[in-house]
């Protein structure tokens, strides 16, 4: 886990360092540093940032997976926002849980902008933080594992993009 800083100089982010790269920079724009942890059953949670314009919330997120980047602010509640990834993140072990939502001004002192270190104190709290449970129905998720499935077997180098909801994601 890598600080913004150390980001820009390697030239690569994953979910989380994306997250607080978003964070350092959308800060100096007025928005407050919030990430929110989307946890999965295989404990490969996916965490983005968050922001709310005129009322609705969006998110930026980066991820291998085309849809778990980011999306429009056009939720009205985080939960409707986490829904938004429902979908996209079945694969063949990932299925959402939960979401927790923290600022990093929950840190305190912490730098988390600049930071050479290792920035293990943010994946600690991001798993200490309570998450809202989201659940769903074993139907709906064995429909969208098969689905999936299928597209891999044609398609094993391609991510997928066949999801309802695209018109809500940023890329």
């Amino acid at each position: 886990m890598r600080s913004f800083r150390e980001v820009l100089k390697v030239g690569e982010a994953h979910c989380l360092e994306a997250a607080v790269g978003a964070a350092v920079i959308l800060e100096q724009h007025g928005y407050p540093p919030l990430l929110m942890d989307i946890e999965s059953v295989d404990l490969l949670d996916h965490v983005i940032f968050v922001f709310q314009r005129d009322g609705l919330w969006g998110s930026i997120g980066r991820s291998r997976d085309i849809g778990l980047h980011g999306r429009r602010p056009e939720f009205r509640t985080l939960r409707d926002l986490t829904w938004s990834y429902f979908d996209p993140y079945v694969d063949f072990s990932g299925r959402i849980k939960g979401y927790g939502l923290t600022s990093l001004y929950d840190l305190g002192n912490y730098d988390w902008r600049f930071s050479p270190r290792k920035m293990i104190k943010i994946e600690n709290h991001l798993r200490q933080i309570p998450h809202r449970p989201i659940r769903s129905s074993d139907k709906r998720y064995q429909q969208l594992l098969a689905r999936y499935k299928s597209y891999k077997k044609r398609y094993p180098d391609r991510s997928p993009a066949y999801y309802d909801n695209r018109n809500q994601w940023m890329l």
